[in-house]
């Protein structure tokens, strides 16, 4: 589980070209767009422009560069041609690159045009539950002071934390050990140490927890079918703290 520093280093190169990825999706209008669009050009964008591989694309037999999870969909939900990108709408795409052998992986939920308060309360408790993990990270916390911080800000805030699908590490291969939960008890579960690297990618419900999947085999949705939101980074634990690798440029200073 830990990286030399030269892996590392080969590792935060990656997670920089995965920053510039979401960047260009930023500067897309995705309003009207259907999500095979945002697909297609996300792979041309990381093959042509950045001379990379969209590591999701053939894993586990996975047809596509990415995940677009909107609305209802908690994770993994498969890229449409029909699937369009409505006003109202937030979406979650979920993207990973692999450069040099070493692998990247990050998401963001995105607003589509004007969407509720609701909604938008949720996208923004996402990700304030995704840096209250990733500021717990330092050698000698414990993945359950991760876990803690997370679901503790989401139930402080009304909403429930998934439970079936967690962070994990990550580096030459897409899944690693370890096994990152969302939720945990202060203290407990593996101590960390400087050179681990792995991500944190929260998935929050404005309802209940439970959720179930699709016919599709991949789109994970809400049982209750009210909205989730995700955000994700990967993260280095460093001699006294923690680096996020894929930290995009409007972060900067968080």
């Amino acid at each position: 589980m830990i990286k030399r520093p030269e892996e590392l280093a080969l590792m935060a190169a990656s997670g920089k070209l995965l920053a510039r990825v979401f960047a260009y999706v930023d500067s897309l209008s995705l309003m009207g767009m259907s999500t095979l669009q945002v697909n297609d050009l996300v792979e041309r964008f990381i093959t042509q422009e950045l001379q990379a591989r969209p590591a999701s694309k053939g894993q586990y037999g996975f047809a596509y560069v990415l995940n677009s999870s909107r609305n209802q969909v908690v994770c993994h939900g498969v890229p449409s041609a029909t699937e369009t990108l409505h006003d109202g709408d937030i979406v979650n795409f979920d993207i990973t690159l692999e450069k040099n052998g070493f692998i990247a992986d990050s998401s963001k939920t995105y607003l589509i045009g004007d969407v509720g308060p609701a909604a938008k309360r949720l996208v923004q408790v996402t990700y304030e539950a995704m840096w209250q993990g990733i500021r717990t990270v330092k050698p000698g916390a414990t993945l359950g002071d991760i876990g803690h911080a997370i679901e503790r800000h989401a139930k402080q805030n009304g909403y429930t934390v998934v439970r079936e699908y967690c962070g994990h590490g990550i580096g030459r291969k897409m899944h690693e050990a370890p096994q990152v939960l969302h939720f945990g008890k202060p203290g407990r579960g593996l101590v960390l140490e400087e050179g681990m690297v792995f991500t944190i990618e929260p998935m929050l419900n404005q309802g209940k927890a439970g959720v179930e999947t699709l016919a599709d085999g991949w789109s994970v949705v809400t049982c209750d079918g009210r909205l989730s939101a995700q955000f994700e980074h990967t993260v280095a634990v460093t001699r006294d703290g923690v680096e996020v690798l894929t930290l995009r440029a409007e972060e900067q200073g968080l």
